[in-house]
């Protein structure tokens, strides 16, 4: 098993970063980069990497799972993994990258293609408490993992 020096969670233990975190100015990179790094020291519990989240981050900065993995398997800390994102992904315009985090940070439910809609149907009914509201698609990670 490999041991991180730099912020390996053990997601079995602790949750990653919020979806709305920013890594390289992309929401979602943060909790992937999480994510990755459990995964390769064996501790990511029920998370995994390369799930259809992480696969909208990857395809918008235009840079592959299996590429990301091999940089942070080499245990780079979060500003080189920025870097690396930056020189390796798409060099979207500040304009472009903005509008595409808000539109993510603000997507409704109702939003998003009729099969997750009524997969999240199902799975808000069954992890989010009752008394909790649910406004956006991030907050059922946020209210799952009670940062809500």
């Amino acid at each position: 098993m490999t041991t991180f020096n730099v912020s390996s969670l053990d997601l079995s233990k602790e949750f990653p970063r919020s979806p709305r975190a920013t890594l390289a100015g992309y929401v979602i990179a943060a909790r992937t980069l999480d994510k990755c790094r459990a995964v390769i020291a064996g501790t990511a519990g029920e998370y995994h990497f390369d799930c259809p989240l992480d696969q909208l981050f990857f395809t918008f900065a235009g840079i592959s799972a299996e590429d990301f993995k091999a940089i942070v398997a080499t245990d780079v800390d979060d500003a080189t993994l920025t870097e690396w994102i930056k020189a390796n992904g798409i060099d979207h315009t500040q304009e472009v990258l903005v509008q595409w985090n808000n539109d993510l940070r603000t997507k409704r439910i109702s939003e998003m293609p009729v099969e997750l809609q009524v997969y999240l149907e199902g799975y808000i009914a069954e992890f989010i408490p009752s008394e909790k509201i649910v406004y956006t698609w991030f907050d059922v990670y946020d209210i799952e993992e009670q940062r809500l």
